[in-house]
Order: C-alpha cells, then structure tokens, then sequence
C-alpha cells in the first residue's frame, strides 16, 4: 500500500522537524560524525530502513571506516573502535530511545553527564529526539532506503 508523503502533506510539520536537525546537526557543539553516530544508532532500534541508509552513508563521507560502522549495533563489545564521548552518546541514545524501559535511569544520566556535560547533554538529547522523530514518520509512511543491489 502507497502511504502519504509526509514531506507533502505536510511541509509546515517537516519544516519544524527539518529546523531540530538542523539545529542539532549545524548549531551545537558536537561534532558532526558524533552526531551522526547517534543518528544511525536510534534508526538502527526504531528499524528505520531510510534512516539508516542515510546515516551509514553520511558517516562513511565524514570518513569512519565500514568496519566501525558496521559495528554499531554492538559498539559495546567493540568499545575500541568508539571514543569515550561516542561511547557515552551511543549508551545515552539507547537509555532515551528506550525510555519506556528505562527510564531515563540516574545512572545513565550521571554517567552521560560526566562526559558532556549539561549543554552539551541537552542538545545530545535534542539530536536524540529528533531522530526518534524522524524515525516514527519514515517507518509509519515507509520511506524507503536509496540503496540499489
């Protein structure tokens, strides 16, 4: 079944969206492929098939290897490949996308903190719930991925 091009339909929506990741893309102080990283890592547990073609495909361009983005998914049993500031940002992403879970628990809190500090969490936060977002809409209206076998 063809379902509605959200973008269409709604351009008022996807521009308020589009300003978020912007924001959190262009405007704070983490780094890009950081960023992305926590992008890709929520589309992975939300399956959003376009998101993470994207994601995958922005991080390669920033220059992280295939073998580190392949590995994502299980960055913990892989913690060599990954700063301590992308580890925290991945545990932190998983802790928020999974908050009917977790909670949001004060462990994860205070471990993220201690790396980012408040700003910086925050706006790591920001990115986070913009891609749950953002997932929600290409997974519920079936975006599909760009790539080709």
């Amino acid at each position: 079944m063809n379902r509605a091009n959200w973008f269409a339909v709604s351009p008022e929506g996807a521009k308020v969206i589009g300003a978020l990741h912007h924001y959190v893309v262009n405007d704070t102080n983490l780094p890009s492929t950081l960023v992305h990283l926590v992008f890709l890592r929520v589309s992975q547990i939300n399956g959003c098939a376009h998101c993470i073609d994207i994601h995958t495909r922005d991080l390669i361009k920033e220059g992280v290897s295939v073998d580190k983005a392949v590995l994502v998914p299980v960055w913990d049993e892989a913690e060599y490949l990954f700063t301590e500031h992308e580890r925290a940002a991945l545990a932190w992403s998983e802790e928020v996308t999974r908050v009917s879970e977790t909670h949001a628990s004060d462990e994860a809190y205070a471990a993220a903190l201690a790396v980012f500090g408040e700003k910086d969490l925050v706006d790591l936060t920001l990115a986070i719930a913009a891609m749950n977002a953002i997932n929600r809409l290409g997974v519920s209206f079936r975006l599909k991925p760009r790539a080709r076998s």
